[in-house]
């Protein structure tokens, strides 16, 4: 019987390697627009963060999402990325 692999992900926020599933991925599109992406499947280039908002604001703080997408993020993006976080 053949056992399925759970696909892992690092999180910028703790460098912790988790499950996908259990992760929020970012997304930048060709046209530079970052966002966060709940679904999992918006097309562009992904990174992953925890669910936890104290992950998001280690990434936001220590500037991983900008370094892993090669771009600046404005803050009311970060904000708006944040609120939705929060379920807000």
């Amino acid at each position: 019987m053949k056992t399925k692999k759970v696909p892992l992900r690092m999180c910028l926020g703790c460098s912790e390697m988790k499950p996908k599933k259990e992760l929020v991925r970012v997304v930048k599109t060709k046209e530079g627009e970052v966002s966060l992406d709940l679904t999992g499947k918006k097309p562009g280039r992904g990174a992953y963060i925890c669910r936890d908002i104290q992950c998001f604001e280690k990434a936001r703080k220590s500037r991983r999402l900008e370094k892993a997408f090669s771009c600046r993020i404005e803050d009311d993006v970060y904000n708006g990325m944040e609120s939705e976080l929060r379920g807000e």
